[in-house]
């Protein structure tokens, strides 16, 4: 069975742009690591809810959308392999050093499917 690690990160609006040079190179970073698959979607119909909500999430602020995002492994020893390969690859510590997006607000964390289909 894969395994997943989710993200959704509040990007300034004015900043989308750096924000999409980064994730395409971090999906080259992560793909040339061993990661199966790498996708980066931008919030096109996630309203703010009243109690919660994708931007609600992140605090997204007026002037920011929010991304959703995830990698797929193999299974939970392979995630570990290759996030433990990117925390040490020049080319991804470059890439976080001024993200252009809060990575206070970023939200993560790594799932095990129980569905496919």
């Amino acid at each position: 069975m894969s395994y997943v690690d989710g993200y959704i990160v509040p990007v300034p609006i004015a900043r989308f742009e750096e924000y999409r040079a980064l994730a395409e190179k971090g999906a080259a970073i992560w793909k040339e690591l061993g990661a199966i698959s790498v996708l980066e979607a931008r919030a096109d119909d996630a309203p703010v809810g009243e109690l919660t909500s994708f931007p609600r999430s992140v605090m997204a602020k007026e002037d920011e959308t929010v991304v959703f995002s995830y990698i797929t492994y193999r299974d939970r020893a392979h995630r570990d392999e290759v996030t433990a390969a990117a925390m040490k690859h020049q080319g991804f510590i470059a890439l976080m050093n001024n993200p252009p997006f809060d990575g206070k607000r970023m939200i993560w964390g790594g799932f095990a499917p129980f569905v496919t289909a």
